[in-house]
């Protein structure tokens, strides 16, 4: 049967290979926002056994300009053991005549991981091509065997914006006698279909004539805006272990059993490390005790080995090498609290900066993270391992609003994430402002965040104290700074607040109107720009809840009165609210300002307001106060 089915496989892509492909043929509407398109994605996938799949690739991508040459790149994932064959690549002009033909040979072999030092048995294939002109088109075909049947793909039709598709399809031949399970996701927003077909045993899945995602402003990322197919396996194989995922439950009870336990080994070493802290109080202040303790001693690099990539390494090995990637780091720290006897909870995780949660009524293998989840009576307490300078207790915007499968030996249970109010993510400013008759000011800033603010700053951790500054510098760049020393950083990792103090004088700060002088009320804002967007063809996603919150102190060169004031104003919105009021205080002026953003996903229909919205507070931000001389 295996013969036949790669007889089969490559007379399809001989006919395809027949074919032309001149750019010309691309429709007009599949150009638009386009910076490749996606001609045709064929994609054959033969269940044979519980340890025996294969799967045929056909693609062919149409490059429109430089920036689509990352949408039409060469490689081909593997893992050691796998079998690839039958590589073949051609290019092809804008006409569709073929300039450049590559083999297998052609190709060169790396570690499948761009993060620099590591372990792993991921692989890549990859083949080095530079374009000469625009546009071309890039043929590619493979096929690849694999034992490992868990990983079943979902079917979309592209990840990224400024990519449309003129025909996809995705065959499944199931002759395991194992069942398949699939579930269709459209999207939300109509932006396409996929059509569902089952002939003699085999299921093919189709999109046709996908146009691009724009990456216009505040777009949800592709995920949240296509449809997808999703497939599972009831009983599958990972690297000879072999399993059935019925439920998240018999698929837990078998992650715990085959992954995890084998890996859940403690060591005298272990044990007097948690000896040695000496550990008393609550709960909190245990794990939190031990948690700095880890984070003092390990880094983070990338690690892949083990089954399938999936299993961790030995919590001893990560006690000895000081090193780990998510999965050992935080099975070292689930092997630190249980010998102080306290439960947790090993937690995978779809991580990205648009949340995307595990479906409760499909089960499958999935995740690209790992975390710890802890219960105590007063919550859970969220670990993120992988970072010297997080604090405790503190998921950042990848990790939060969302669900985790909580690894537990009855199985899994799906636990959500916190999600941060915007009372929680803050900035607070105090600002005390020197205004002098030469239209400079002296600036001394106080500057506090928390939430997700909190991690839009911990970069700063990082850093010398002359790049810090040099960073704030660029963030604040509003003002024209003459000098500026950044002060006092503080990363409190009991509490998840960045602190720093700012000493800055800044020129041309005010003008001057006779024997007058303006300037405006707000020192630092935002001066992002906001466009109205009349056709705008797609919802807007307001990813994070936030408030800002300043006050500012002014004091007035000497001799100098408050003239003009703008008025106390208030702005109510569905997308938030702001704030400015004044308050005159001797021979000096208090302002305070703040704003408060709502996180959503938002109708197209809406854009409009929403930057009206934000305008009029960079507008009022931008309001003017007068003085004069006495």
């Amino acid at each position: 049967m295996i013969k036949i089915l790669c007889t089969v496989a490559l007379s399809v892509a001989s006919l395809y290979y027949s074919q032309s492909f001149p750019a010309s043929a691309i429709p007009e509407n599949l150009k638009k926002n386009a910076d490749a398109v996606i001609r045709k994605d064929l994609t054959t996938i033969q269940i044979n056994k519980i340890d025996d799949i294969r799967y045929q690739f056909y693609t062919v991508k149409t490059v429109l300009n430089k920036d689509g040459e990352s949408d039409a790149q060469v490689y081909i994932p593997y893992e050691k053991g796998n079998s690839i064959s039958d590589v073949k690549v051609n290019i092809y002009d804008e006409s569709g005549k073929k300039i450049k033909s590559y083999s297998k040979s052609d190709f060169g072999d790396f570690a499948n991981n761009n993060q620099g030092t590591f372990y792993s048995d991921n692989r890549v294939m990859a083949l080095s091509y530079t374009p000469t002109q625009y546009p071309y088109t890039v043929e590619f075909s493979y096929q690849i065997s694999d034992e490992n049947t868990v990983f079943l793909p979902d079917f979309i039709p592209f990840n990224t914006t400024k990519v449309s598709l003129e025909e996809a399809q995705m065959k499944i031949i199931n002759k395991s006698g194992i069942e398949l399970k699939s579930k269709i996701y459209p999207s939300s927003y109509n932006y396409t279909a996929v059509s569902e077909s089952e002939s003699a045993g085999e299921k093919i899945y189709t999109y046709k004539n996908v146009p691009a995602i724009d990456d216009v402003f505040l777009s949800p990322q592709p995920v949240k805006i296509l449809p997808k197919v999703s497939f599972a396996l009831t009983k599958f194989n990972l690297e000879g272990k072999q399993g059935s995922i019925n439920s998240w439950s018999d698929f837990g009870t078998w992650y715990y059993n085959s992954i995890l336990q084998p890996v859940s080994v403690s060591t005298p070493g272990i044990k007097a490390e948690v000896m040695s802290l000496n550990l008393q109080g609550t709960t909190e202040e245990k794990v939190k005790k031990i948690y700095q303790y880890m984070q003092s001693k390990t880094r983070y690099i990338f690690v892949a080995l083990g089954i399938g990539g999936w299993q961790p390494m030995l919590p001893d090995e990560v006690q000895k090498k000081g090193y780990g990637d998510c999965k050992g780091l935080t099975n070292y720290m689930k092997a630190l609290l249980d010998e102080a006897g306290i439960p947790s909870y090993y937690s995978v995780i779809n991580s990205g900066s648009s949340p995307v949660s595990f479906d409760k009524d499909f089960p499958k293998m999935g995740g690209n993270h790992v975390i710890l989840m802890v219960p105590t009576e007063k919550g859970n307490i969220w670990l993120e391992n992988t970072s010297q300078q997080i604090a405790f207790n503190h998921l950042s915007y990848s990790t939060t609003d969302r669900n985790v499968l909580s690894i537990r030996k009855e199985g899994i249970e799906l636990v959500n994430t916190p999600v941060y109010t915007a009372e929680q993510s803050k900035e607070k400013q105090l600002l005390k402002i020197k205004v002098n008759e030469d239209n400079s000011i002296l600036g001394e800033g106080n500057f506090s965040y928390t939430g997700l603010q909190y991690d839009n700053n911990l970069i700063l951790a990082t850093l010398s104290p002359k790049e810090r500054t040099e960073a704030v510098k660029n963030m604040l760049d509003v003002l024209h700074f003459e000098k500026i020393e950044l002060k006092n950083f503080l990363n409190d990792k009991d509490n998840a607040v960045a602190k720093y103090d700012l000493d800055f004088k800044a020129n041309n700060y005010s003008k001057n109107a006779g024997s007058s002088m303006i300037f405006r009320a707000v020192p630092i804002y935002s001066d992002n720009v906001y466009k109205k967007e009349d056709n705008r063809e797609l919802p807007f996603e307001l990813r994070q809840s936030f408030e800002d919150d300043y006050e500012i102190n002014f004091t007035l060169p000497q001799n100098y009165k408050v003239e003009e004031l703008p008025e106390n104003i208030v702005l109510n919105s569905e997308f938030g609210t702001y704030k400015l009021s004044f308050v005159k205080n001797g021979d000096g002026l208090k302002v305070n300002r703040s704003i408060r953003i709502n996180k959503g996903l938002y109708p197209k229909e809406k854009y409009n307001d929403y930057v009206n919205f934000r305008k009029k507070t960079i507008n009022i931000d931008n309001s003017k106060i007068l003085i004069s001389k006495i």
